[in-house]
């Protein structure tokens, strides 16, 4: 068949890759002049199967409620006279529930490991270089109720088929000796060393290379305007190319892999598309001193701020914004990643030159992402990944390009028929 993928990020050149691979004929289009330049240009860079936990639930329910009005608040809600984020909101709440956390977090752990695997099968095949580091995944705690916690979703991932062990503070220091600089004592974490990191930016950009080596065509600067339904399939796609001028776009099949405008698209044709944005922040360092920065991944769960070697570079993201899709920067969100990254690591980083950044994560109530056909036959969507899409990314795409070619995945998800 001949299929559009609309999106570039890393869940629209995955998908991309892998119907290439099944023998499609692929075209790509990005409003952006290149791959993963939106929500996969500069994220928290983990490859976090072990907190692939949905944030739909009773405990982060609780933290939020008790988070209102702060503005430096890991998690904040801003409302607005917007109808979408409040029903948004009335099915994040019901996904809350234990018995729908049950579900949601297994299904995101089977994708969180297929795609894990499937990653690695990647860099391997065809040797791509992105700054990645096999050294797992630490977090760190500093109050008991916290760790307490941490201990149980620990024993539940355990249960899951992930290796994520408790240990106590010395060995915390002994996994990561570059906390030993921090201003605040750590009373204990948990470690995965299965997990990993790299820059999502340099994969995604180097496997679009390949893609387009394989012969998928890339449409950059090219917005889609809106899909044409006709009989109860699209027939065709407006889109608007770098001369300003309207075109169509012709195709077997439409993979709809836009993140968070993925609803803009979809409503018009009367498909409802639970994703509205978070907006995370992150700031990437030069490293000062390279001996002083950590090489593990860690994990702060308290101020829910991530941080990953990149190269000669480190970066930490975190916190979210449930309010719009508005990225302008936050001042007092870019300093305190600044002040965590100083009370930290002091004398690693160069503290002048920061390079911040924020996205916008599309998240759904309950976590899971969208993967599969829609109501029309021949439009699919793969959507909704919030803080994982570079968790999941490779694998959503190696299992949608699966059902687009007739064929079930290998995995246990509740894909959209």
């Amino acid at each position: 068949m001949k299929i559009a993928v609309l999106g570039a990020g890393i869940i629209g050149v995955s998908s991309a890759w892998w119907l290439a691979r099944a023998g499609h004929e692929v075209e790509v289009i990005d409003r952006q002049p290149g791959a993963a330049l939106e929500t996969s240009r500069a994220n928290g860079g983990q490859i976090s199967v072990c907190y692939a936990e949905p944030w739909a639930s009773v405990h982060t329910l609780k933290k939020v409620l008790r988070w209102v009005g702060r503005a430096d608040a890991p998690l904040r809600f801003s409302p607005r006279l917007s109808l979408r984020q409040w029903m948004w909101c009335a099915r994040y709440l019901n996904e809350c529930r234990p018995p729908r956390f049950a579900r949601n977090v297994r299904a995101m752990v089977a994708l969180a490991q297929y795609s894990r695997a499937t990653l690695r099968e990647l860099r391997t095949d065809l040797n791509i270089d992105y700054n990645h580091l096999e050294r797992g995944i630490l977090a760190f705690y500093r109050h008991p109720r916290e760790f307490e916690h941490a201990q149980a979703s620990a024993a539940l991932m355990r249960e899951l088929g992930v290796d994520r062990q408790v240990v106590d503070a010395a060995e915390v220091l002994r996994i990561e000796p570059a906390l030993a600089a921090a201003r605040d004592p750590i009373i204990g974490g948990d470690f995965t060393a299965d997990d990993e990191s790299g820059d999502i930016h340099l994969f995604t950009r180097a496997l679009a290379g390949h893609a387009q080596a394989a012969g998928v065509r890339f449409r950059f600067n090219t917005r889609v305007n809106r899909l044409h339904a006709v009989d109860g399939k699209v027939s065709v796609a407006e889109i608007v190319e770098p001369d300003g001028f309207f075109r169509s776009l012709h195709a077997d099949a439409y993979v709809v892999a836009l993140g968070s405008f993925s609803p803009m698209l979809l409503a018009p044709l009367g498909l409802a598309c639970p994703v509205y944005p978070a907006k995370g922040y992150s700031a990437t360092f030069n490293l000062r001193d390279p001996a002083a920065a950590p090489m593990v991944s860690l994990v702060d769960q308290e101020m829910k701020i991530v941080t990953s070697r990149l190269g000669n570079q480190l970066r930490m993201a975190g916190t979210a914004e449930i309010g719009g899709y508005s990225r302008a920067l936050d001042t007092g969100r870019c300093n305190q990643l600044a002040e965590h990254a100083r009370s930290l690591f002091p004398s690693a980083l160069d503290f002048d030159n920061v390079q911040f950044w924020s996205g916008l994560r599309p998240l759904t109530p309950s976590n899971v992402p969208m993967i599969g056909r829609s109501r029309l036959r021949n439009l699919y969507v793969n959507t909704g990944h919030g803080s994982l899409g570079w968790t999941m990314g490779a694998g959503s795409g190696r299992v949608l390009a699966d059902l687009i070619s007739g064929r079930r995945p290998d995995i246990d998800f509740p894909f959209l028929d």
